[in-house]
């Protein structure tokens, strides 16, 4: 992992101290989440379901509704 340094104004250090103490996290985790949340880290407003995500997908395709379900069509699935 990186090390950096960086200069706080004393209101932002004193903010970051009590947030670290609310979390029971140190004052560097406390930073990586929130430049995670800020640069849109690897899960970062992701939360929710498959189906909460691809919300603008769902219904975005055509085509007949009972391909899971009819058996004339699971002919030959699979081989």
């Amino acid at each position: 992992m990186k090390t950096l340094s960086l200069k706080l104004p004393e209101t932002l250090d004193s903010r970051l101290t009590a947030a670290a103490r609310r979390r029971g996290q140190s004052r560097s985790a406390v930073v990586r989440e929130a430049l995670e949340a800020l640069l849109g880290g690897d899960n970062a407003g992701r939360e929710g379901s498959c189906l909460d995500l691809a919300a603008d997908l769902a219904g975005c395709l055509t085509g007949p509704g009972d391909l899971s379900v009819n058996p004339d069509r699971l002919r030959g699935y699979g081989r």
